[in-house]
């Protein structure tokens, strides 16, 4: 079973429209700000995708390879890279916040609890914000650090969906068992998606589905 087969179910993937997902996603995209205090974010307006997970998760990576743009987004091999929340403007449609990784970073612990109040602050207080997804990193599955924000944006309302990354450093049989889990862990959490998506940035696997999922948001 390929990726893009396990990112959704054949009855799914026919839903979406992959071609507005391709077209939207073929518009220029560009960086807005960095923010590293919650003052600094854009005021509300497009529909906003906010993109989470653990450090080195490949948030940007993803981005990266949804916009087609190999460095629109900032990538590095060393956790916590990321330490501000960076707004992209896609097609004056949709607006994409890359957020600083959890979980790990190589900074004091006061910076990193500056962070943490940061993401959460602005998870829970963007009134724009359609989705959350939060990247997990298919060789590992959810850790404690995932459930921890799951359960914040539960408390919060904030819908959110669960996107396995690195779809590609897994075999198919273990990587259909690990969605088919999450899935089953993610129905027991009310402001979860109940459809966990498959990536590979690298070799484009689930891309344009994520693109249809992201376009019908927009």
């Amino acid at each position: 079973m390929s990726i893009s087969e396990t990112s959704l179910s054949p009855e799914k993937a026919n839903e979406l429209d992959l071609e507005t997902g391709r077209l939207l996603f073929a518009q220029s995209c560009e960086f807005i700000i960095s923010c590293a205090r919650l003052d600094q974010v854009p005021e509300p307006g497009l529909p906003e995708i906010a993109f989470a997970g653990r450090s080195n998760v490949g948030k940007s990576s993803l981005i990266n390879a949804l916009v087609g743009h190999k460095a629109l987004a900032r990538t590095s091999n060393t956790p916590g890279r990321t330490q501000q929340i960076n707004f992209f403007e896609l097609g004056e449609r949709l607006m994409i916040a890359d957020l600083p990784g959890y979980g790990y970073a190589r900074a004091p612990k006061a910076e990193v609890r500056q962070w943490t109040h940061l993401i959460e602050s602005y998870l829970v207080g963007r009134a724009n914000l359609r989705r959350i997804l939060v990247l997990v990193d298919a060789r590992h599955g959810l850790k404690d650090n995932d459930r921890s924000v799951m359960m914040v944006l539960d408390k919060a309302a904030q819908p959110y969906q669960i996107v396995l990354t690195k779809g590609d450093k897994i075999k198919p049989r273990p990587l259909d068992d690990l969605k088919m889990r999450t899935e089953s862990e993610a129905a027991s959490h009310p402001a979860a998606h109940p459809d966990v998506m498959v990536t590979s940035a690298r070799k484009g696997g689930g891309i344009p589905e994520l693109r249809a999922v992201l376009a019908a948001l927009a």
